[in-house]
C-alpha cells in the first residue's frame, strides 16, 4: 500500500513454493522444509528476512501467515518515487524468494492507494510495475477478511458482511421447518452473528447511516 501525503500505497501478496529438493507442495496455504508440518508459524519464521529486506527500502511490512502487505508513504506529488521505491524493493525481496524456492503469486497481488477522497483523486497512476508484470491499482483489498476501500469508510465491508449474512439468512430460512428453535440458533450463531462480529471494532467511528 501507499499514502499518498496522506496517501497509502497497500502492497498485498501471497507467497508460493516452488517444488524442489528441500521443498515440497501440499494443499496447504503454507509450506516449509521437506519432512516438516507447514504452519502459520513456521512460514513466518522462515519467511523473516523479507521484512529485513523490505527495512532496508525504508518501507513498512506486515505479515499474517503466507499474507504480506507492504506500505509506503508519500505525497502526491512523488508518487512516481515511491512507485519506483516499491518496485527495487520488490526485485530484492524477489531474488530471495527465488534463492529460497519460493516465488511472489502475482495472481493474487494487490495494490491499493489509500488517502483521501481529494488525493486518489488526484492519481494519475493505474498501474504500477511489479517484477516483469504490472499490476492494476484496485479500489478496494480484501484483508484478512475484511474489505479495505481506498477512502478506509468501511462503506465496501460493511457491504460485504450484509451479502454475506443475508445469503446465509435465506438458507437458513429454508431449512426452519426441519430445525428445532435451538438448531436454528446455532446456525444463526455460526453463520450471521459470528460475520457480524469478526473485526467489528474496524467499524469504530464510521458514519452512522453504515451501522443502520
Amino acid at each position: 500500500m501507499g499514502y499518498v501525503d496522506n496517501v497509502v500505497c497497500h502492497w498485498q501478496n501471497s507467497a508460493s513454493a516452488i517444488q524442489g529438493p528441500h521443498f515440497s507442495c501440499s494443499t496447504c496455504p503454507v509450506w516449509g522444509p521437506t519432512g516438516i508440518c507447514p504452519c502459520p508459524i513456521l512460514f513466518v519464521l522462515y519467511t523473516a528476512e523479507i521484512g529485513r529486506i523490505v527495512a532496508q527500502h525504508g518501507l513498512k511490512f506486515y505479515q499474517y501467515a503466507d499474507d504480506c502487505q507492504i506500505y509506503v508513504a508519500t505525497s502526491v506529488s512523488a508518487v512516481h518515487s515511491a512507485i519506483d521505491q516499491l518496485s527495487r524493493c520488490l526485485h530484492d525481496g524477489d531474488v530471495w524468494m527465488s534463492a529460497s524456492r519460493l516465488r511472489l503469486n502475482a495472481s493474487k497481488t494487490q495494490v491499493l492507494w489509500l488517502g483521501s477522497r481529494h488525493n486518489i483523486d488526484s492519481l494519475t497512476v493505474r498501474e504500477v510495475p511489479v517484477l516483469s508484470s504490472t499490476v492494476g491499482v484496485v479500489g478496494s483489498a480484501l484483508d484478512l477478511g475484511v474489505v479495505t476501500d481506498s477512502r478506509l469508510s468501511m462503506a465496501d465491508h460493511v457491504a460485504s458482511v450484509c451479502r454475506s449474512a443475508y445469503y446465509h439468512l435465506r438458507q437458513i430460512r429454508s431449512t426452519l421447518q426441519s430445525l428445532s428453535r435451538d438448531a436454528a440458533k446455532t446456525l444463526v450463531q455460526a453463520f450471521i452473528s459470528s460475520r457480524l462480529d469478526y473485526c467489528n471494532s474496524v467499524l469504530y467511528d464510521v458514519i452512522d447511516n453504515l451501522l443502520q
